[in-house]
């Protein structure tokens, strides 16, 4: 199976938002990995992390993307980190990836500073412009196709990416 698109970018670019809608515009189903590692493991990312360690949360997640992009052929969003696994990045060859570009300010102002995500609790900010700088060349290598989200409307973003779709 192909995924008629793979959303892929940092928190606060508006993956799982954007993934309902154009779900909903392409009358496919839509699927969220971060979901899928939370009903693997019976709890939430956070606890993931505190409890588990962030190892074992990239393995589930790994094999939360690997399952879902052999199942599912609707809509798929990743989780941010995601694409950081070398066998992931290997899996989304051939795939329609969308990254979802969004400055630091917007990226702010959708996650908030009082985030529960585990990699953005300690000065959120700064965590979050490091993660960032750092995935912005993994995204753009992996993405067939770069949609801009600071100060869009999800309408707005759903066009153009469907507009940008295979036939």
């Amino acid at each position: 199976m192909t995924a008629k698109a793979v959303l892929i970018g940092p928190p606060g670019s508006g993956k799982t938002t954007l993934g309902r809608l154009l779900a909903e515009r392409l009358g496919v189903g839509f699927r969220d990995t971060d979901s899928d590692v939370e009903a693997v493991a019976g709890k939430a990312v956070s606890d993931i992390f505190i409890e588990d360690g962030e190892a074992r949360f990239r393995e589930l997640e790994h094999e939360a993307v690997r399952r879902a992009l052999a199942e599912h052929d609707g809509v798929l969003s990743l989780g941010g980190g995601a694409v950081l696994h070398e066998e992931t990045q290997a899996l989304l060859q051939g795939h329609h990836v969308v990254y979802l570009q969004v400055g630091l300010a917007d990226a702010v102002q959708r996650v908030g500073l009082g985030s529960a995500r585990p990699l953005l609790v300690l000065n959120p900010r700064s965590q979050l412009k490091k993660l960032m700088e750092e995935r912005r060349p993994v995204y753009e290598r992996l993405a067939v196709a770069t949609v801009v989200t600071d100060q869009r409307e999800p309408e707005e973003l759903a066009d153009e990416i469907v507009r940008g779709l295979p036939a």
